[in-house]
């Protein structure tokens, strides 16, 4: 039975999920986390998860509130956790803050969790209710619960593309078909993502640095740079390993890494000649990664399209035209007859400068 949720509840809830959010680009790989603690209508505290290995939501809201949360109702946008990691349970903070109830919007499939911080609230006398705007705060987690539910990132496809459809000249030239203001928006779905992730023919091309380049002062937590080159084609080129920012090289098996190499790699098993993308997405999510940006050429675009394993489709879309020759956005389809065309749902459609941005999510097979 869904438990009746007041009006107030939902405001409150919903100011937490917005404060959630600021911790978008700080605290991964632990989930987004917002509190806030009132006495009906009155807010006497709020928070947010700012960075792993740092206080969480709760904390941060008990903190504001002092001596005012007794008795008054948490509004948390994930389950408090019930285990020690780097920090202590949240349920146990709460506990001993004499709060009345905690309405969480909810539960966390972490396994050291997933159900036992609600236990041990009930189990001290806190009312307890869950499942307040679920489908927002899954939403707004979709990294995470890909990680714990699925063992796999969630992954994020983005491209630029012409009016006709086109990624890039037949000759693999492909600067720039968005503007300035696209690329700069770029960065920020960068700054949430734990990895982004390319093919040794775009690092070939283009010798991207693939970091984040934002013009303020937003912190972030800069993601792991992943290139996937099964001999090792690349390592001359240098632009991905400048910085700051982490670079790894995953290849085959047989590759050797040449004298000195001294960036971080890793084998993955090949199927048929090419890297196993599976494997590829258990080995950054044991790494800790929620969110993948793919930002690569047609053929990888194409074979994480057509293995099921995109998400997400980020797609900036110029007013230009490339013509018949140039490249498409994937390749590698099979696509022969209209019944075995594939289904994207439209997320978000908006204008950023002089293009149209398109967020679209395949629909899962039939």
């Amino acid at each position: 039975m869904t438990p009746a949720f007041t009006a107030t509840d939902h405001v409150h809830m919903a100011r937490a999920l917005r404060l959630a959010e600021k911790g978008a680009y700080t605290t991964k790989p632990n989930p987004m986390v917002g509190c806030v603690i009132a006495h009906g209508d009155e807010v006497v505290g709020e928070g947010w998860h700012e960075r792993a290995g740092e206080p969480h939501a709760e904390v941060h809201a008990l903190r504001a509130a002092g001596e005012r949360a007794r008795g008054a109702t948490a509004y948390v946008t994930l389950e408090p956790c019930a285990h020690t990691g780097r920090t202590g349970p949240c349920s146990e903070a709460l506990i001993a803050a004499g709060v009345a109830r905690v309405v969480a919007a909810m539960r966390d499939p972490f396994p050291q969790v997933d159900g036992a911080g609600f236990v041990k609230l009930q189990a001290a006398g806190i009312e307890v209710a869950s499942g307040l705007m679920e489908a927002q705060a899954r939403a707004l987690n979709r990294g995470y619960l890909s990680r714990i539910e699925r063992g796999r990132p969630w992954l994020r496809v983005k491209l630029a593309t012409s009016l006709d459809g086109r990624s890039a000249l037949a000759s693999g030239e492909s600067k720039w078909i968005s503007g300035e203001a696209s690329r700069l928006d770029v960065q920020h779905w960068r700054a949430r993502a734990g990895a982004i992730v390319t093919g040794a023919g775009t690092v070939l091309a283009d010798d991207p640095s693939l970091t984040v380049r934002l013009h303020d002062d937003t912190a972030f937590v800069a993601p792991l740079r992943v290139v996937l080159d099964p001999g090792l084609a690349t390592v001359a080129r240098g632009r991905v390993r400048e910085g700051d920012a982490p670079t790894l090289y995953l290849h085959a098996p047989d590759a050797k890494p040449p004298r000195g190499f001294a960036a971080q790699h890793a084998a993955v098993p090949m199927h048929e000649g090419l890297i196993d993308l599976e494997a590829v997405l258990k080995l950054l999510a044991e790494r800790g990664v929620n969110e993948i940006q793919l930002e690569a050429g047609a053929t990888l675009a194409g074979a994480f399209l057509a293995g099921g394993w995109v998400d997400e489709v980020l797609l900036y879309v110029a007013p230009v035209l490339l013509g018949e020759s140039a490249r498409p956005l994937f390749d590698g389809l099979g696509i022969e007859a209209m019944k075995d065309k594939l289904r994207l749902d439209l997320v978000d459609v908006r204008r950023i400068g002089e293009d149209t941005r398109v967020l679209l999510q395949p629909r899962p097979p039939q």
